[in-house]
């Protein structure tokens, strides 16, 4: 008798034990305790790891042409560059834009030392003057001033020259609005002048100097580089500056 009890539980206890192993194998409550959460934690800090090193950062400085004038939000020349970017590269992209219609050196640098911008650009790009030449603002002040924004946008750009951008003045004569104001043989005169010594300067001290003017002198030719105010360059032009400006930023923003 004390035999049969004893190999009664001898099963018995036998039949628990397998029990327990089979259902930790088909899933029991340390099953459920796995890697899910520390997976996910460390996928989440690597994507902000990859979100920080891919996301790139641009400032642009200028007047009318720089805000777009007569053009909408998406389609001035910036906003274009860091959309051609993001569509070409894995990098996102922010714009900051520090411009107004009918800024002149003077007033860009005074509005520069009113914003708090930080010195963490990743690209800057600078297209100043023409409000210069149409204000009938000495050359002398522009020799002046422009030195000094170049300093600046370098400041801005981490103390790196390499990761500035320098646009030329578009030549408005080459519009309805320039033919009929002032003598449009001596407006492009004065923006040869104006960009001549921009781009003289640039090459002294090693900037990207990027020539866009040649694309504005077709105006006439072309009407469509034209937005509907007669004067600023349209959606397509922006475009087609773009073109010229997106293999030095991508080169730039590595």
């Amino acid at each position: 008798m004390k035999t049969l009890k004893l190999l009664f539980v001898l099963i018995v206890t036998g039949f628990l034990s397998c029990s327990a192993v089979d259902d930790s194998i088909d899933g029991g409550p340390f099953d459920l305790v796995d890697t899910t959460d520390n997976t996910d934690d460390d996928s989440n800090e690597n994507t902000n790891d990859n979100s920080t090193y891919n996301s790139r950062r641009i400032l642009s400085l200028g007047d009318s042409y720089t805000i777009g004038q007569s053009v909408c939000e998406t389609c001035r020349f910036p906003i274009q560059l860091k959309d051609s970017i993001q569509n070409t590269s894995s990098y996102n992209v922010e714009v900051d834009i520090v411009a107004q219609t009918g800024w002149t050196t003077f007033d860009l640098i005074e509005a520069i030392d009113n914003e708090e911008l930080d010195s963490e650009y990743d690209l800057v790009t600078l297209l100043i003057g023409v409000n210069n030449q149409y204000q009938n603002v000495p050359f002398s002040v522009y020799q002046s001033e422009f030195p000094e924004l170049i300093e600046t946008a370098i400041s801005k750009a981490n103390g790196m020259k390499d990761k500035v951008i320098v646009i030329s003045i578009p030549d408005y004569a080459y519009t309805v609005f320039g033919q009929n104001t002032g003598n449009p043989e001596v407006t492009t005169q004065e923006i040869d002048l104006y960009n001549d010594y921009a781009e003289s300067y640039c090459n002294a001290q090693e900037i990207t100097y990027v020539y866009i003017t040649d694309i504005t002198r077709l105006g006439l030719e072309q009407p469509q580089l034209v937005a509907s105010d007669g004067l600023h360059p349209s959606t397509l032009a922006y475009s087609k500056f773009v073109e010229r400006l997106l293999p030095f930023a991508l080169e730039k923003i590595e």
